[in-house]
């Protein structure tokens, strides 16, 4: 398979530019170990081959930034948000989710298995150009995409276009590296008097100027982030997972998520805690020293 376009990703920490041409790995990835980089492609060490390749194994693999791109809603992770949002979508608990997809940008969805199979696989984009093929099946599934000229990421704009098309519960993903788009749906929600769930998700690379709109999310995404761990996880009423852990910070949140826990096919172990985060050491993603 062959990419059509350009586009630029972050993988583990690692900003990407992917062309018709080549794929460039533009600055040193963050991350010098994370399990599930090891389960998908393999990888025990990361540095800036091991990102290119496990690129190449996703372009490969489904179609990544290609025409022929496969739409697989087959789960890849346990608490992912497209994993979730599936489900969420196919209970009836939200009637509209807003995420992002390579070659196609923002885009609303209301079907579960097309929010699972744009999302499946997926790091954080952070910009795209349209792949007309991409756009054609997106839509062929009931997909609605905010702007198939551009394929602009604009989270905001597709929460505002999703209630003007009268859907009343959103669910949205946004990236930590938008994380200010956060506060402003939250402004939004409150002006329209709307029901959104916002799950942050790609959180590798946040700051601390980030933590101040991650905080107003109702489920996070730890991702490899030490500052998230410190200062979101002691926020949470629920942690899903240890080794990449995800925080469910509101009321919310949590109904939604314990739906979707109550779909879910593989055992748990549940307990109570006074404390958050819960840790393991040894078990999550390893930064590369001094990395926040």
């Amino acid at each position: 398979m062959r990419v059509k376009g350009e586009h630029e990703i972050y993988c583990c920490g690692a900003r990407v530019r992917i062309s018709e041409k080549s794929i460039e790995v533009l600055t040193e990835p963050l991350i010098e170990y994370c399990p599930l980089h090891e389960a998908l492609y393999g990888t025990k060490q990361i540095d800036r081959e091991a990102v290119r390749k496990s690129v190449e194994m996703k372009i490969a693999g489904f179609g990544f930034c290609c025409a022929h791109r496969l739409f697989d809603a087959e789960p890849v992770v346990a608490y992912g948000a497209s994993e979730m949002m599936q489900v969420w979508l196919e209970k009836g608990l939200i009637d509209c989710a807003v995420v992002v997809g390579e070659g196609a940008g923002t885009v609303l969805a209301s079907k579960g298995s097309l929010v699972q199979a744009i999302g499946a696989r997926l790091t954080g984009i952070i910009k795209t150009s349209p792949i007309p093929e991409i756009i054609t099946r997106i839509e062929k599934e009931g997909g609605i995409i905010l702007d198939a000229e551009t394929a602009v990421i604009d989270q905001l704009a597709g929460v505002k276009k999703a209630l003007d098309l009268g859907f009343k519960r959103v669910a949205v993903s946004v990236a930590g590296f938008q994380a200010k788009a956060i506060s402003e749906i939250r402004n939004l929600e409150a002006s329209e008097k709307a029901d959104i769930l916002i799950y942050s998700v790609c959180n590798t690379c946040v700051g601390e100027s980030d933590v101040k709109h991650i905080t107003k999310a109702d489920v996070v995404c730890a991702s490899a982030s030490k500052i998230l761990r410190n200062r979101i996880g002691e926020k949470a009423l629920i942690q899903l997972g240890v080794s990449i852990p995800v925080y469910v910070l509101t009321e919310k949140g949590k109904r939604l998520v314990l739906a979707y826990l109550a779909e879910f096919k593989d055992k748990l172990v549940v307990f109570r805690t006074q404390k958050l985060p819960y840790e393991v050491g040894g078990k999550g993603p390893r930064l590369k020293t001094g990395k926040p």
